[in-house]
């Protein structure tokens, strides 16, 4: 599914929070959307995925608008993992990996074979097997962010929504799902994650899209993330480097103060 807007605005409470916003998201793609805090990524996704309306400009997915995809048909065709993680069901993982199955399902149906073998590969993706017996209340934040990842792969559709995917989670884990969003990507999916971290944006994502004050400074390949850029959107200056072909980008310094 290929996503498209145009001149996309969007407001909260009376608050201008994006303005502006030209965007194609294309299948096969890792779109990595950095930004400042309020800069309007969380705001954008939900946009996105259908759960704030926007204020001005256009939203089409294949061409459509919602209206006439359908909520129905959009849940099938994207799935949008939350920036809190919180999952509020005194549910197993494995039940709550299933949930992602719902817009798959007929009313009052149970589960087919393929259903149960989408939680399955989810479970094992994710690496949350081993907890598929545990509620979800009993876990970490890490795990319970990793159950969720599982839940939103479940729903096996072409467009995956990630906002903040990796924040919970320590360095081992933040690579092995960063591996697994890119490989997701890699399978025709497109994935567009909310990264903080800009070192493992410029590694794994095809292209980044900057945000700051809910405009796009930038949307292009890692490579085109110049200096100049981080210091107007975050008033940091960086460091940059190398290792074994692949850039990293770190946050050294304030500009100020």
């Amino acid at each position: 599914m290929r996503i498209e807007t145009r001149g996309l605005g969007a407001q909260l409470g009376g608050a201008t929070v994006l303005e502006d916003v030209r965007l194609d998201l294309r299948p096969g793609e890792m779109v990595g959307l950095i930004g400042p805090n309020g800069a309007g990524k969380s705001t954008l996704l939900r946009v996105v995925a259908g759960l704030v309306a926007p204020s001005a400009g256009s939203l089409r997915y294949d061409g459509k608008t919602l209206n006439e995809i359908g909520r129905a048909g959009l849940a099938r065709q994207l799935s949008f993992l939350p920036q809190d993680g919180e999952a509020h069901w005194p549910l197993r993982v494995d039940h709550v990996v299933a949930l992602g199955r719902l817009p798959h399902r007929r009313p009052f149906a149970g589960m087919s074979a393929h259903d149960h073998e989408a939680v399955e590969r989810a479970l094992v993706a994710a690496e949350v097997a081993h907890l598929r017996r545990r509620t979800v209340g009993t876990l970490s934040g890490g795990e319970r962010m990793r159950a969720l990842i599982a839940r939103a792969l479940a729903v096996e559709a072409e467009t995956l929504l990630a906002d903040e995917p990796v924040s919970a989670l320590d360095p081992l884990h933040q690579l092995r799902i960063m591996r697994l969003l890119t490989s997701t990507a890699r399978d025709g999916a497109c994935v567009v994650a909310v990264l903080h971290d800009l070192t493992l944006a410029a590694r794994f994502c095809d292209r980044l899209v900057l945000l700051s004050a809910g405009r796009v400074l930038l949307d292009g390949p890692p490579s085109k993330l110049s200096d100049g850029l981080i210091e107007e959107a975050y008033g940091v200056a960086a460091l940059r480097g190398e290792h074994c072909g692949q850039p990293f980008v770190l946050p050294w310094s304030p500009l100020s103060g």
